[in-house]
């Protein structure tokens, strides 16, 4: 029995589209394994420099001790207990600018940062800072109070001045408070818990991709200002007011204590949420945060993003790849039906390797080079090579011009599809039905039967 040579035909180009298929899987994996040595570049910054910060206080704190005697026991014994008083602000006022700053790890960037902080923390009485004794026996001894501020990176902290009510305070390292691993703190040793107290502090803070604030105050105010263009914010919540353009952002939050639950979390010895880097953060930012065991405070954040992420658009390209492969297969082969032009399976095949290979080449190029100018010099290149050979393939300089045309417009259209995130499903869907509905005018008056039959020769058996 002989094989009919349109369906032979059709099982070798299914086996060159998987073959492609691999290339472009292959083509993928070095994306991913280029993205995953960016995040090792952002480690090794954050190893050398500082990690993403996230801040907290200023906030009043008192180390107690209780002791009792035990009468319940056949002998009397003496019982002791520790404990923490914590008082946070009535208001928490932060206004500060970022400068961003780019540093380099071989072919890698990472934003980094260094933030100027003004801090003003007002409280009206002090009456968490009293101590209440538990037990009706119990006599309670407790150290100085002191202001504290947290501080997850410790090593970002290049000045800091703390003043209470205008006058300067002895700054000392670690913060003190068990919940949190890193900061500073000065004791205030006459301290008077039925008097207001205002507390400023002046912080010079360095750190990497994101800056958080934890809003542990009866009502908070932070208003942030950076001459990067491009910010993320995240965290439980966003600015009421916020401005971006080219020559930077400003924005503004306000949250009062009824809308986050900070200041009891930090009295039930919550620690800072933990910032590391990669996508990941966003989990600490939001549902981690309100974990009952191991989960970290609420707050309000900023990220200094890259908008146009060689890595991120070069994997999200890939994907259309096997679409691309298609619908050229299928402009050649309606190519073959309506010219009678024969085209050699190893011409589809050379083809679409011009088109895998294009995906390579723009993730090499952007390595170096703006997106836009390595996908203009890749689809530029890719359209001229696969012009001249449609040129021979098909018989003629008209056909190739045409066929790269055809060509430059598809990689037109990925452009939109990669620049318009938000639209990029409708736009495809409308594209893939353009071209369905170009196929089925094409080849509407076409005899499927008659033509599998002339292929085959089998009209005069």
């Amino acid at each position: 029995m002989k094989l009919n040579p349109t369906f032979s035909k059709l099982a070798i180009l299914a086996v060159v589209t998987a073959l492609l298929c691999i290339v472009l899987a292959e083509i993928g994996g070095l994306v991913h394994e280029r993205q995953m040595r960016q995040r090792e570049a952002a480690q090794s910054v954050e190893q050398s420099l500082a990690g993403a910060q996230a801040l907290a206080g200023p906030l009043l704190v008192r180390a107690c001790k209780e002791t009792w005697v035990n009468t319940d026991l056949s002998k009397d014994t003496v019982e002791s207990r520790d404990f923490w008083l914590v008082a946070a602000p009535a208001k928490l006022q932060v206004t500060g600018g970022i400068s961003p700053e780019v540093r380099k790890r071989g072919l890698f960037k990472v934003n980094t940062y260094a933030s100027q902080l003004s801090v003003e923390a007002r409280w009206d009485a002090l009456p968490a800072l009293v101590p209440k004794a538990e037990h009706p026996n119990g006599r309670l001894a407790c150290d100085d109070p002191a202001v504290i501020v947290a501080v997850s990176d410790t090593r970002g902290i290049r000045t800091a001045e703390l003043k209470r009510d205008g006058r300067e305070l002895n700054v000392r390292p670690g913060a003190l408070y068990p919940a949190f691993r890193g900061g500073l703190h000065a004791v205030l040793p006459d301290l008077r818990t039925d008097e207001p107290l205002v507390v400023s502090l002046k912080l010079s803070l360095v750190g990497s991709q994101r800056l958080g604030l934890v809003p542990a105050a009866g009502d908070t105010q932070v208003s942030l200002q950076s001459s990067w263009p491009h910010p993320s914010f995240t965290g439980q919540f966003l600015p009421i007011e916020h401005h971006v353009g080219v020559s930077g952002f400003t924005a503004r939050w306000q949250v009062s204590s009824l809308a986050s639950t900070a200041v009891s979390d930090v009295q039930a010895g919550r620690p800072l949420p933990e910032l590391a880097a990669g996508d990941a953060v966003i989990s600490n930012y939001s549902a981690a945060a309100k974990a009952p065991k191991g989960g970290g405070l609420d707050i309000l954040a900023v990220e200094l993003i890259d908008p146009v992420n060689p890595y991120v658009m070069s994997d999200r390209a890939i994907k259309y790849g096997l679409m691309f492969i298609a619908l050229t297969f299928v402009t050649v082969g309606l190519t073959e039906l309506l010219t009678g032009r024969r085209v050699h399976p190893v011409q589809y095949l050379l083809v679409g390797m011009a088109l895998s290979l294009f995906f390579l080449l723009l993730l090499s190029l952007s390595e170096h080079l703006p997106f836009l100018v390595a996908y203009l010099i890749a689809a530029g290149a890719a359209a001229a090579v696969l012009t001249q050979y449609a040129a021979a393939m098909l018989g003629g300089w008209l056909r190739g011009a045409a066929f790269g045309g055809g060509v430059a417009l598809l990689y037109g259209a990925l452009y939109v599809l990669l620049s318009r995130e938000q639209t990029a499903l409708v736009i495809g869907a409308v594209l893939l039905f353009a071209v369905l509905a170009l196929v089925m005018t094409l080849t509407r008056r076409l005899d499927w039967y008659r033509l599998g039959s002339d292929a085959s020769g089998t009209k005069g058996e």
